[in-house]
């Protein structure tokens, strides 16, 4: 943790002492500037690593300050580096008084633009989840199998930003889908099933049916477990840990299999589907660096989130580089299709820029 905290204080270090350079006019702008880095330095110095009980007041409006600064100096360090290039362009005697104007006026212009990104990314994320549909065109797709409607929930992230009002809007958003299936694919929590029961209540009508199923994020994981597990099974879900099941649909058989997640340390992700007879096999993966798993057993397509593609600007690009080529939307590993949800919530800063929440439904069709 030492180690951590140091390099945490480094980065932030480094980008303040940037920006303060940049955009500063005198000390009194340069102590407030300091604010947004002290907010972002608290949250996981002070509160990760922690067990997560019960917080109160003060916690709350901690986290939400700094989740919040967290999206504005992104958001600033990326015009002000845009700045910073337009006035090395505007160098030139040809360019002397646009170069002028970026030097006068770039700094309120930068603070300006990250305040309205700011504001609209986080408009964008409460404003809740867009339907994404994705027609799978599968080749010698079971004639029964035509037409079967999947609808995918992902990091939803229920906690400190995500309440049982967003909870219920998604739940009714599913409901006009008439999804056959109901998949979460990991991290709906944040929290305890002791705080966030009463949150994640309207899921449960989703599970009607029996023909729901639920795999664990990291951040499941994170939130205990074993309580989860069984809430989740009390709920109506059927939880998948590295097992699957049989799912008829009139005539065909549609197996369904779900692998835990890496930050799961009781059961190392890992499945195994020989001698089932299906006519389509969906794996269930939290992480889509599972994918070549999933592959190599032999399933038709892998639902996977964990990426939330980015979630906002810059983040968008760096989550291409780190997870490609599973980041988000649809792709392939060797036969397998495989569809990464951009995130039915948010984490962290409640902010999407450049994404959107989506509930995803999946309709298979032949090829």
């Amino acid at each position: 943790m030492g180690r951590f905290a140091a390099a945490v204080t480094a980065l932030l270090a480094v980008a303040y002492v940037y920006l303060a350079a940049r955009l500063a006019g005198g000390p009194l702008s340069a102590a407030a500037l300091a604010a947004p880095f002290v907010f972002i330095w608290i949250l996981p110095v002070v509160y990760w690593g922690r067990e997560r009980g019960r917080e109160r007041l003060v916690d709350k409006l901690v986290h939400r300050a700094s989740y919040l600064s967290m999206a504005w100096v992104s958001f600033a360090l990326v015009l002000c580096v845009l700045r910073d290039v337009l006035l090395g362009a505007t160098l030139l005697p040809a360019f002397s008084s646009a170069h002028q104007v970026i030097s006068a006026d770039g700094p309120p212009i930068v603070l300006a633009g990250s305040v309205l990104a700011l504001v609209c990314g986080a408009v964008a994320a409460f404003r809740g989840p867009k339907v994404e549909q994705v027609e799978l065109r599968v080749a010698g797709l079971h004639p029964d199998l035509e037409g079967l409607r999947i609808a995918q929930i992902s990091d939803l992230h229920v906690g400190p930003n995500i309440g049982r009002r967003y909870v219920d809007r998604v739940v009714q958003l599913c409901h006009s889908l008439k999804p056959d299936l109901v998949v979460l694919t990991g991290d709906i929590v944040d929290g305890t099933v002791a705080r966030l029961a009463h949150a994640v209540a309207p899921l449960a009508e989703l599970a009607r049916g029996s023909r729901a199923f639920f795999v664990l994020g990291n951040h499941d994981c994170y939130s205990g477990p074993q309580p989860w597990i069984a809430h989740w099974r009390a709920a109506g879900y059927t939880v998948l840990l590295n097992e699957s099941t049989i799912v008829p649909v009139r005539n065909a058989r549609l197996l369904v299999g779900g692998v835990t997640d890496p930050a799961y340390r009781l059961l190392k992700p890992q499945i195994s589907i020989e001698n089932q007879k299906a006519d389509f096999r969906l794996l269930l993966a939290h992480n889509p660096r599972l994918a070549p798993l999933g592959a190599k057993a032999g399933f038709d397509l892998q639902l996977s989130g964990h990426t939330h593609a980015g979630q906002f600007f810059p983040w968008t690009l760096a989550v291409r580089i780190v997870h490609a080529p599973h980041a988000a939307g649809l792709s392939r590993e060797g036969r397998m299709q495989v569809y990464v949800s951009a995130g039915t919530g948010t984490w962290g800063p409640p902010v999407r820029f450049g994404t959107s929440p989506e509930l995803t439904l999946i309709r298979l069709a032949r090829a």
